[in-house]
């Protein structure tokens, strides 16, 4: 018999989400983690988890993370940069209301940016639905990554001009009028999560 309770699949879609999803209860304390912030709160991240509470890196970063959980807590919505000139991750910190989506917010989601436009397996299915070739899709990615035709070229240890061609069979096979046109299509990609990112996530997951 079907069950209407959406509460045994959340978990499950959040962790098919290639976004890390952190879960504040009112008191600010971590209720969940989906599978891609536990990968990403690693040892370079900005944020740290430490027991039941998410915490900045960087002790300069403290307050404005307090201050924006403070200010979930009023019903706005904040957006941070934090970390140092190697690392910069941007936080989104939103106030979550019941279950009516009235009243006072009840829980914070702090929402992680992603550290690359392109993932593997979204550009893999992306290449197959338009039939790319290998080199056409490894071109692909360096684009993704605001690789120039010339820096491509050279990484790839082919001539600039078998580089041009296929951007434009990319252009050609995907329909796109330009490079920033490619791209975008590729940023705004449903994100894939591999199964062994899957695996990754639970080592060492907190309980």
């Amino acid at each position: 018999m079907f069950d209407p309770s959406p509460m045994p699949w959340l978990a499950a879609v959040f962790d098919e989400i290639d976004y890390g999803l952190i879960l504040l209860d009112a008191d600010a304390h971590v209720v969940h983690l989906n599978q891609a912030a536990r990968v990403e709160l690693d040892g370079t991240h900005p944020l740290q988890l430490q027991g039941n509470d998410i915490r900045a890196r960087r002790a300069q970063d403290d307050p404005a993370l307090a201050d924006a959980i403070d200010a979930a807590r009023r019903g706005l919505r904040r957006m941070l940069a934090l970390g140092g000139p190697k690392h910069v991750a941007n936080v989104a910190v939103v106030p979550l209301a019941g279950p009516c989506g009235a009243g006072t917010p009840t829980a914070t989601l702090l929402m992680l940016s992603k550290r690359e436009v392109c993932e593997a397996l979204s550009v893999e299915g992306f290449a197959r639905c338009h039939r790319l070739t290998g080199a056409e899709t490894r071109v692909l990615v360096e684009l993704c990554r605001g690789a120039p035709p010339g820096e491509i070229a050279s990484g790839l240890g082919v001539a600039v001009s078998t580089v041009r061609t296929q951007i434009g069979n990319l252009r050609l096979k995907t329909g796109a009028g330009s490079i920033r046109a490619l791209v975008r299509q590729v940023a705004v990609l449903p994100p894939l999560v591999s199964a062994l990112r899957h695996a990754a996530a639970f080592q060492g997951s907190p309980s």
